[in-house]
């Protein structure tokens, strides 16, 4: 049997300034970090979902196609993954120099300006994306940040990505149906808890997971937000097996180790 192989702060002021915000969020990256559990590759009709840090997510599914979300150059996992997701940021959601062997690098920003956007599959992987704007230095970039969407084995994970603001009608559209959603609960660097509640009841996935938060004491902050109604479960891995079949009922919370 094979086994599974194993997190920005926005830009708030000026690109200048981003180098420094980068810096204090490298420090959260860097710092000690729970160990990455192994587990069993996942048989057919399932998918693997592995918390390596930060926003980095490891999805694995029953061909063995790995992807990594949100590649970074300071979480990365000991293999090459086949593909890769990032966003703009900053270093710890992208890398310049992502592994050549990689098979698929996909960036949620296009590096000319314009508006990036995939609808693409590798092996039993199916990939899209969905652009949002991320606030920067004299305003707003437009599209500087995706939302991906990964369809394996009926099963839809979406990553948020550096998200900054709230959906609109279309972004919802675009999504669909959400099963499991990765979702940045930091609550400053990329919005207010509020807001972010705001949109987790608009896309209402069957299961939340929470990333990018640096502590418990945020993170508890942001379930307190989200209330009762989401019952939180806390796993033991930073492992879990997904199905479509075991997606809970009533919809929960999923906070998996890690930060």
């Amino acid at each position: 049997m094979r086994w599974t192989r194993v997190v920005l702060g926005l830009v708030v002021a000026c690109l200048g300034a981003a180098k420094a915000e980068g810096a204090a969020c490298d420090a959260q990256v860097a710092g000690p970090k729970p160990p990455i559990h192994f587990a069993a590759a996942p048989a057919k009709g399932s998918v693997n979902l592995t918390f390596l840090g930060h926003a980095s997510f490891l999805i694995e599914s029953p061909q063995g196609v790995t992807v990594v979300t949100d590649y970074n150059d300071y979480l990365r996992p000991p293999f090459t993954p086949d593909v890769v997701t990032m966003n703009l940021a900053h270093s710890t959601h992208h890398s310049l120099q992502p592994d050549p062997g990689i098979k698929l690098v996909l960036r949620g920003w296009d590096p000319g300006g314009g508006v990036e956007q995939y609808d693409t599959s590798y092996g039993d992987v199916r990939i899209r994306s969905i652009p949002t704007n991320i606030r920067e230095f004299g305003g707003t970039r437009r599209a500087g940040n995706s939302m991906f969407a990964f369809e394996i084995e009926n099963v839809c994970i979406v990553h948020l990505g550096h998200l900054h603001h709230t959906l609109t009608a279309r972004h919802l559209a675009d999504l669909g149906k959400v099963d499991v959603l990765l979702a940045p609960v930091d609550g400053t660097w990329t919005m207010g808890h509020e807001e972010m509640v705001e949109t987790v009841e608009a896309i209402r996935p069957a299961m939340l997971v929470p990333m990018h938060y640096f502590g418990s004491v945020v993170l508890e902050t942001f379930l307190g937000k989200l209330g009762r109604k989401w019952p939180v479960r806390y796993s033991e891995t930073n492992s879990i097996l997904l199905s479509k079949a075991s997606l809970p009922e009533p919809p929960e919370v999923v906070v998996l180790p890690g930060r």
